[in-house]
């Protein structure tokens, strides 16, 4: 291998990227070099000339931010940051390998990866949000560079990124696109023809370059249109040549995602292993900001049998927790009027982000804005969030930070039916790595959750709230720890276990009330985290009356009760369980006559637990 330090052109450094996805590839077995081929020299141009970034420092706040969407052509990312001394010959062939930081798509165990990629179309969403973050919360020199794939422009995450970018006038955020025409089993929508991509990107207000992706001169000149132009953002069309430089690969059609039969004859033919090292251009200096010492923030109080909204309570609690955190910002679905963010933006506008009904966008932005610092509140019905579910999961993938809240959950928000309803929110959740799922029943324990969210956990939380007002039943001063729960019914002669968690408390000790007169002991649980969960609560509970009746506003699978049957799990005996849940599709009722329909009221929680004790003592 030849060692050239410090110097070479981007045709040389081009090939030499090229070369170096091949052999990641052959020695993995596995890989993407043919897509990592056709934009090696977009991203040698942009590595020898435009990008700023010091690896040395990578929270550097001045380095520049790139993202490949086009996740799957990795090994170029790579063997460019091999180029740029980050990575070592050795480390580049450990490619896919157990153990190794240069995983198949790229993720941040990385320190020069910010997000997870891989799950096409994300990185031009994801790429709004830094971009914000930058204009608008830091006002910081960086640019934001996403290398795109053709076949991902298919994508509708693309265009709501597109449309969001362009409205908020983002000149700091350059899509490259690498259209080479082939996508995974063959020719992409619109094949070469460049025009089609810029019509739709001009209709979102972006300025486009159309270029040889393979001409050195014409991406560097590009580049620099793209970084001189002002108030909006800019889209480089590239026509490149999937497997590029080797011809027995090159606009093949059946080559993606294989490594090259013949890996020596190929890197024979890109003219050899070299060793070309480039110096990146320094990022501006910028004063990194300070954050302040945490403060607890001056909670809203609410007094015992007041009847708040949970959803008002969550508004509330964040306005407060804001003006003790500057980090904290919160974006919204268009609908800050019912999930109560409105307040938020009362309070603290500069950090409000209005994303509109564009979930993905939503959520992605949320994504960008905690890549810089930032701890984001992303606040939407709980229905719609599912709309998003790809980008949490690849945000837990990247070992993100941000906070989801979903309200109007459930049957309970009464009349406006099931399209509205968030009924499966919570198995989602629970099944995202890492997440901590939180599901409140009264407005001051909301307010510490959302306080405990914006500060005391990592990784993706994920909170519930209920349209209606439900009764204040605990003080102001109460705490509530994540994983914790609440016993709020219990005696010496318990006969069953009462588990709920939300508005299925109320009903639970509407029930236990009702059951206590007749003689019968219930002991109740309020469940406010699903994720983790109080084990030893649970345990301690069937040791005492060996059955458990777990009610929830969700559907059956997945929920409250998943959650308490997998406590049992490690080998204990499993008490006997009842679970009262959502089935079938509900209509349009009061939240009273959806919570009757559905059998989880009071009135069915109490027939339930007389028939679970019976079959207990039969």
């Amino acid at each position: 291998m030849t060692t050239v330090p410090d110097h070479g052109t981007p045709a040389g450094l081009g090939r030499q990227l090229r070369v170096d996805s091949v052999r990641a590839a052959a020695a993995a077995g596995s890989g993407h070099p043919t897509s990592s081929m056709s934009a090696a020299d977009l991203v040698a141009v942009l590595f020898e000339h435009h990008l700023r970034y010091d690896t040395d420092y990578p929270d550097h706040p001045g380095n520049d931010r790139l993202i490949f969407s086009k996740g799957h052509a990795s090994p170029l990312l790579y063997a460019a940051l091999k180029a740029a001394g980050a990575v070592s010959d050795e480390e580049l062939l450990t490619f896919r390998k157990l153990g190794s930081r240069l995983e198949g798509h790229p993720v941040p165990r990385m320190p020069w990866v910010d997000v997870a990629t891989g799950s096409l179309g994300q990185g031009p969403a994801v790429g709004v949000g830094i971009a914000l973050a930058g204009k608008r919360l830091g006002h910081e020199p960086f640019r934001v560079w996403v290398l795109c794939g053709d076949s991902e422009m298919a994508e509708g995450s693309v265009w709501e990124a597109f449309e969001h970018a362009g409205h908020e006038h983002l000149d700091n955020l350059t899509a490259v696109v690498d259209v080479n025409r082939l996508g995974q089993r063959g020719p992409t929508r619109h094949g070469w023809d460049l025009g089609a991509y810029a019509r739709r990107a001009q209709a979102f207000g972006w300025h486009t370059v159309e270029i040889d992706g393979h001409d050195p001169a014409a991406i560097d000149a590009a580049y620099r249109e793209a970084a001189a132009t002002r108030g909006r953002p800019t889209a480089i069309l590239a026509r490149t040549v999937k497997g590029s430089g080797v011809a027995s690969v090159a606009d093949h059609e059946g080559m993606h995602g294989k490594p090259l039969s013949d890996p020596e004859r190929a890197v024979e033919e890109l003219g050899g292993a070299t060793d070309l090292r480039i110096r990146l251009s320094r990022p501006p200096a910028v004063t990194a900001p300070t954050r302040p010492e945490d403060n607890a923030a001056s909670l809203p109080r609410y007094e015992l049998g007041d009847e708040v909204a949970t959803r008002t309570a969550y508004g509330q609690a964040l306005a407060a927790v804001g003006a003790v955190r500057p980090e904290v910002v919160a974006l919204d679905g268009e609908v800050s009027d019912s999930t109560r963010t409105e307040l938020f933006a009362k309070e603290h506008p500069e950090r409000f982000f209005e994303c509109y009904i564009a979930e993905q966008q939503l959520v992605a932005a949320a994504v960008g804005m905690q890549v810089l610092g930032h701890t984001p509140f992303v606040s939407t019905f709980a229905a719609f969030l599912t709309r998003a579910h790809d980008f949490v999961r690849m945000a837990a993938i990247g070992r993100a930070d941000l906070n989801l809240a979903g309200s109007h959950a459930g049957v309970a928000i009464g009349a406006d039916g099931p399209s509205q309803m968030g009924l499966e929110d919570l198995a989602m959740f629970r099944t995202v790595p890492g997440a901590t799922v939180l599901y409140p029943c009264d407005a001051n324990q909301t307010a510490r959750l959302v306080e405990a969210m914006a500060g005391e956990v990592s990784g993706i939380r994920c909170l519930r709230t209920t349209r209606g007002d439900t009764p204040v039943i605990y003080g102001p001063d109460e705490l509530f720890p994540i994983g914790g729960s609440r016993v709020l019914r219990h005696s010496d002669e318990d006969q069953v276990t009462i588990v709920a968690a939300g508005i299925t408390v109320h009903e639970a000790l509407a029930a236990a009330d009702e059951l206590a007169h007749d003689g019968f002991r219930a002991r109740v649980i309020d469940l406010y985290s699903l994720k983790p969960v109080d084990t030893w609560v649970l345990w301690e509970a069937a040791r005492r009356t060996g059955c458990l009746l777990t009610v929830e506003d969700h559907r059956v699978e997945g929920g409250l009760g998943d959650a308490v049957a997998q406590a049992f799990t490690d080998g204990r005996t499993p008490p006997r369980l009842t679970r009262l849940g959502v089935h079938g599709v509900p209509g349009s009722a009061s939240p009273a006559e959806q919570l009757r329909e559905a059998g989880i009221d009071a009135d069915a929680i109490v027939v339930a637990a007389r028939r679970l004790y019976e079959s207990l003592t039969a």
